[in-house]
């Protein structure tokens, strides 16, 4: 990586131990935790995007716990699966809806 970072350097490698490796392969050696800045995976996926992103995936989500919801109280009512299943399917399905409503929100007020 270029640039400045904070780098995580491994206490038996310091200058005093006799296993430290050369300083020239060592520096090679040490990964930085933190990426200069600039340094981005995608810089072209803005916010706006990602949050798009994320809103279409709970979204696809959210319409398969739905029909899963749907085809458990199908099921409850002929007396195929225990009522209890219900309630689970039930809270899956609340709370994609919610991460769902979140990430449209989400991306709705970004600009």
């Amino acid at each position: 990586m270029r640039g400045g970072g904070y780098c995580f350097v491994p206490r038996e490698w310091s200058e005093t131990s006799s296993r430290a490796p050369s300083r020239h392969r060592f520096l090679r050696r040490v990964r930085c935790l933190r990426p200069t800045a600039g340094a981005f995976i995608l810089p072209s996926m803005s916010l706006k995007n990602a949050a798009l992103l994320a809103f279409i995936g709970t979204l696809l989500l959210t319409i398969l716990f739905i029909v899963g919801f749907i085809s458990d109280v199908l099921n409850v009512s002929q007396g195929l699966i225990p009522p209890a299943k219900v309630l689970s399917s039930l809270i899956y399905s609340f709370a994609a809806l919610t991460v769902t409503v979140f990430f449209f929100l989400f991306h709705k007020t970004q600009s």
